[in-house]
């Protein structure tokens, strides 16, 4: 159990707040009291009183000390609030915090402090918390709660702010839709050559690809009609662009042993033929679209594994972040945890790749040789990852320069060819990465310029194609004067008709 505190800091979206907690002469009745006094204020307030307060100068400080609160560091507002306001002995003095983190990182700005957190200390916070308003009566308390949800806005934008240049939230998602459309374009192309095969058994075996097969099909429909297709030669033409196999597909159809279906049959295949295909067609531009998105997110790793591992890499870790944390040993095992944990249980030998076993690196090392590759390729992914992560403006340099290392060592192990060093090769990288810096900075200023003039002349246009607008005045004074001569117009005929009775 945690020791009983004399202090308790409390973090509001307003402030910081010093409570003083009442000194006990037994430690284990602090536990009970504080839980009989949860539920009611004036037990409560025997407990904990307020000492000190000191509120944030505006929303950019308040954000700034929460970011610094969750990342489990000291903020020098903080720090300057405890040592004004703690006793100046403060060896002696215990102080209860909420995280452990932030006790750790307060005694190292304040050596001579005593933080401690977790037992009674969590259970005294959410009496501070549900009965703050009643502790703290100097302040607003109508703003208390505008306070707090104003900074859970900043706060939570902060956190999700969206960066244009680093999304790997997009990576993510697109590289398991990746691999969800492999296997149902596999599924599907299965299940269309399994039907078709009842028709045109041959074509399996004449044409191999699944796309080509399904253009095929489709194209072919009725075998027994296509000597009748004066078109089809060159329609196979375009899918297989081979002259002798396109021959060899319209022999094999009028010599085909299979069975003749109806038109209703046919068109079903064809309908569901056309499907796949435009599945595959879209698995293409998916795959474009990964290879542009890791290249603006993480060129290094791209460049290094290719853009399908490093997207696997991404996404299995979570973000390129949590990616960059992780250390190399870590890496090179992700993607086989189920055989890390079951080699543990069993004592076996773990294994000694995960997801990196599908980069060419692994395939081309010897056997006796895999696991060192798998290594030090897992060494320079996280190097990597990490230049991705947190340099300013990503460049593809350094990873075409590990790429080389690992290049290198391949040659060291068939060959002994001794490689180039870390150091050589990052300074050689670094002087390349300012030229590339400067043309990646160049090409996001003209696209921004671009789009301020597409912008501006899309509202030139809106504003061409709008009628010109009166002004409320004159609309007003034109309204008041149809309304003048409207009333003279009935006053001149009711004159009229007076002088006409008159006459009468």
């Amino acid at each position: 159990m945690a020791e009983v505190p004399h202090f308790v800091l409390y973090e509001h979206a307003v402030g910081y707040a010093l409570f003083k907690v009442k000194e006990f002469e037994d430690a284990g009745l602090i536990v009970p009291e504080v839980d009989e006094a949860l539920s009611n204020v004036a037990k409560f307030s025997t407990i904990v009183n307020l000492v000190a307060f000191d509120p944030f100068k505006n929303t950019e400080a308040a954000l700034e000390n929460c970011n610094a609160i969750s990342e489990g560091m000291a903020h020098h507002d903080l720090v300057r609030f405890l040592e004004e306001n703690l006793p100046k002995k403060k060896k002696k003095t215990i102080v209860g915090l909420n995280d452990g983190k932030l006790a750790s990182a307060l005694v190292e700005a304040i050596p001579d402090l005593k933080p401690t957190f977790g037992g009674v200390i969590t259970e005294i916070l959410r009496g501070i918390r549900v009965h703050f308003e009643a502790l703290a009566k100097n302040l607003p308390h109508h703003s208390l709660s505008k306070a707090q949800l104003s900074l859970g806005h900043s706060y939570s934008r902060g956190k999700v702010k969206f960066d244009v240049h680093r999304v790997d939230n997009m990576v993510i998602q697109s590289i398991a839709l990746l691999d969800q459309l492999d296997k149902d374009i596999n599924l599907f192309g299965m299940r269309i050559r399994e039907w078709y095969s009842y028709h045109y058994p041959e074509l399996y075996k004449i044409v191999g690809d699944q796309y080509k097969y399904v253009k095929c099909a489709v194209a072919i429909l009725d075998r027994n009609k296509s000597s009748e297709d004066p078109e089809l030669a060159a329609k196979l033409m375009e899918i297989v662009e081979d002259e002798d196999k396109v021959n060899e597909i319209i022999e094999a159809s009028r010599t085909s042993m299979g069975m003749d279906i109806s038109e209703l049959d046919l068109m079903n295949i064809e309908k569901f033929a056309s499907r796949v295909a435009s599945l595959t067609e879209y698995r293409q531009r998916l795959h474009g679209y990964i290879k542009d998105r890791m290249n603006s997110c993480a060129p290094s790793l791209s460049a290094l594994i290719g853009e399908q591992v490093g997207a696997r890499l991404i996404s299995h870790a979570g973000s390129l972040t949590n990616l960059a944390k992780y250390p190399a040993s870590t890496v090179q095992i992700l993607g086989a945890e189920k055989a890390l944990f079951r080699a543990l249980k069993t004592r076996t030998n773990t294994p000694k790749y995960g997801l990196l076993f599908h980069s060419a690196f692994i395939g081309r090392a010897s056997a006796k040789n895999k696991g060192r590759i798998s290594r030090f390729l897992a060494n320079k992914c996280t190097i990597a990852s990490r230049i991705d992560c947190f340099s300013d403006v990503p460049v593809s340099t350094f990873g075409e320069h590990l790429k080389a290392q690992v290049e290198e060592r391949l040659r060291y192990f068939d060959t002994g060819e001794v490689p180039t060093k870390n150091v050589e090769a990052m300074k050689a990288a670094e002087g390349e990465a300012v030229e590339a810096r400067e043309k990646v900075l160049k090409k996001r200023k003209k696209a921004a310029k671009k789009a301020k003039k597409s912008v501006g002349e899309v509202e030139a246009m809106e504003a061409d194609e709008e009628p010109p607008k009166k002004k409320g005045k004159k609309i007003e004074e034109e309204l008041a004067e149809v309304a003048v001569e409207a009333s003279g117009k009935k006053k001149k005929s009711k004159k009229g008709k007076a002088e006409a009775m008159d006459e009468d």
